[in-house]
């Protein structure tokens, strides 16, 4: 069978993040290859799918070489003579192996790198874009794009735990196709660097986005009006907006219910939380939230829901898991799911947690920062979401427009429907 798979290799390479991450390399019998990295996140969730680290002093503790031996020595064998085609049969076969009552579970890093390169090997062996082989002759829809304006968590003490959050960016939801929300995504992030770079002579760049140190601003807020005039010096009024990644979980101090060290230096508890949300939504173009509140707070982000009408994202809220975005939906919580694949294990449970997001009327944001890297572009086309974490620039944008050019009359652009509250019109994932 051509399809079937020959190999399955896996090793310990750098990521973006700082820390290793594991990769892996799946081919075929026809000699098509699929290649995936899964690295950890900055805001990582308590109710992610546990990842294998070697420990020790090695890289801190978060070496992966001990993972990548099990992708060798365990799920090889396993999975060699399959079809790779067959997503869901590779996939159970790597469940199993991460199960609790497995031997010796392999660890979400692995099952999460293993599973995208058989997915992509699976595209590669058919002669076919990735993006078709996820969704079919359905898959025309590109997502609303957003670009990184800042991020850095240092600002007014507390966030410890934060690494960089929140992070913030640029929406760009108001246009008539992708190339052109990119272009106006390229125009703002061009006109906010310029303003840093007149009023402070220069600024820190890191993970495609400015840091704000301490002593820049006196306040988030100050900052967010700033992003808010440079989107109306640029004529995008209406047509671009700001979305916030709290991560507000890592500023929570569960002893004493605040938040500590977020937006400014004051304390706030839920409901100081809520009303400063409250207040910047009035005043300000934020059309997305993702996680505002901390991680177990399924009915404040139901309030948010209710009284913001935006779009209230879950990331360490739902962990692409199902039985959490359950949870969610049974409380209104949040009303669009963050997807990181690596955050429940393998493709196929990613694409059943996507399913029960849209059949109760919520959206999707695929989000790279888990090692997806451009992959997270066909991923976004291939299951249909109306926004994406980030991808308006770069590989990821120029990856976008190719699909565009590809698609030609076919494609679509999400734009403002794209978006979840009831600030949009309503319109279906689906």
């Amino acid at each position: 069978m051509k399809t079937a798979i020959k190999s399955v290799f896996a090793h310990e390479v750098y990521s973006l993040r700082g820390h290793p991450g594991i990769e892996a390399i799946v081919t075929t019998e026809n000699g098509a290859v699929g290649t995936a990295l899964c690295t950890a996140g900055l805001s990582i969730g308590t109710f992610e799918v546990p990842f294998v680290y070697d420990g020790g002093t090695r890289f801190h503790g978060k070496g992966v070489s001990k993972a990548a031996s099990m992708v060798n020595e365990i799920a090889a064998p396993a999975l060699i003579g399959l079809d790779v085609t067959k997503q869901a049969v590779v996939d159970d076969v790597l469940i199993r192996l991460n199960s609790p009552g497995a031997k010796t579970p392999i660890g979400g890093n692995s099952t999460a790198a293993v599973s995208a390169a058989a997915l992509k090997a699976g595209a590669a062996a058919l002669g076919i874009p990735l993006y078709q082989h996820i969704g079919g002759t359905h898959a025309t829809r590109l997502p609303v794009p957003d670009a990184h304006a800042f991020l850095g968590s240092a600002r007014y003490g507390g966030g410890e735990r934060a690494y960089g959050k929140p992070s913030v960016e640029f929406v760009a939801y108001d246009f008539a196709t992708f190339s052109e929300a990119s272009y106006a995504l390229w125009e703002i992030s061009s006109a906010w660097r310029k303003l840093l770079l007149s009023k402070y002579g220069k600024y820190t760049q890191a993970d495609g986005g400015v840091v704000i140190d301490a002593g820049m601003f006196d306040n988030d807020e100050e900052i967010f009006k700033t992003l808010a005039g440079v989107i109306s010096d640029c004529g995008f009024d209406g047509k671009v907006g700001i979305q916030i990644d709290a991560a507000s979980d890592t500023y929570y101090n569960k002893d004493k219910k605040l938040y500590e060290g977020i937006f400014n230096s004051v304390p706030k508890d839920r409901d100081a939380m809520i009303d400063y949300y409250k207040h910047l939504v009035s005043t300000l173009p934020i059309v997305i939230l993702e996680d505002p509140l901390n991680e177990e707070d399924y009915d404040g982000h139901a309030i948010l829901v209710k009284q913001l009408g935006i779009q209230i994202v879950g990331d360490d809220l739902f962990t692409t898991n199902t039985e959490r975005v359950k949870k969610g939906i049974m409380a209104g919580g949040a009303n669009c799911v963050l997807l990181k694949v690596n955050q429940v294990g393998t493709i196929t449970q990613a694409s059943e947690m996507i399913s029960l997001a849209y059949n109760n009327g919520y959206g999707v944001m695929p989000c790279q920062s888990r090692g997806e890297g451009v992959a997270i572009v066909d991923y976004c086309v291939g299951f249909g979401t109306g926004t994406v974490r980030g991808s308006g620039l770069f590989q990821f944008g120029n990856r976008f427009m190719d699909i565009e050019k590809e698609l030609g009359s076919r494609v679509q652009f999400a734009g403002k429907h794209g978006l979840k509250g009831s600030r949009f019109e309503m319109k279906s994932d689906r």
